[in-house]
């Protein structure tokens, strides 16, 4: 799973192209059908050119797909290694070139973000989830330092999202009890925000505390 230094990753190669071009093409007509109610606000605020890091709340597995769907732009996420194994979806984060990290390893979050840095110096968009885990209604996670460091050494803006209703939609398993394992009748909203700039922040808690702010405001 690692890439040479010098080369373009391959998130941002012809082959991830085509595979995203064909998986929103899928998306896309599931959402036109009311598949899943979703409304995307703001999307217009992602710049069509150039590197971008997209940082969002993350409540759902389903959280990636969704936001991923609303881009316009080819994307590589920072995902959990797990995904890796498992049948199909292991599969398409292949092709698509995202990239894995392990949680609680210390190494693998240090190349994970060499990797990210990489994608960001070929002008490409990144998606992180700054908690770093699934976070339930009501619980409170720190915001790993990953997006504030990248930010700060690359001069990347981060566009915030906030993410609602797809832990409705696809509950996460430890909070659902008896709830229904999937329910395509809640709405989703993906709510992006304008670019906040890491030059205008001198020490990369303050960025990440203004991030978590931006976040909060955009969480519906």
């Amino acid at each position: 799973m690692e890439e040479d230094a010098g080369q373009r990753p391959k998130g941002l190669g012809k082959r991830a192209w085509v595979v995203t071009q064909f998986v929103r093409r899928i998306l896309r007509a599931l959402a036109w059908s009311n598949f899943v109610r979703v409304t995307v606000i703001g999307r217009e605020l992602v710049p069509k050119a150039g590197p971008v890091i997209i940082a969002s709340n993350h409540i759902s597995m389903l959280d990636a797909v969704f936001l991923w769907g609303a881009l316009r732009r080819r994307a590589v996420a920072i995902a959990m290694a797990e995904l890796w194994t498992w049948p199909v979806v292991g599969w398409l984060v292949r092709r698509l070139g995202q990239i894995p990290v392990v949680r609680k390893d210390s190494g693998s979050g240090q190349s994970a973000l060499e990797r990210a840095e990489q994608v960001l110096r070929y002008g490409g968009v990144l998606i992180i989830y700054p908690e770093g885990r699934l976070v339930a209604a009501g619980e409170d996670e720190p915001y790993k330092p990953g997006v504030a460091k990248l930010a700060l050494a690359t001069g990347v803006p981060i566009i915030p999202v906030g993410t609602s209703g797809t832990d409705r939609v696809l509950p996460m398993r430890r909070v659902r009890g008896d709830g229904p394992k999937f329910d395509r009748s809640q709405q989703v909203t993906i709510h992006f925000g304008s670019p906040v700039d890491p030059a205008e922040f001198d020490d990369p808690e303050k960025l990440l505390d203004h991030l978590r702010q931006r976040i909060e405001g955009l969480k519906q």
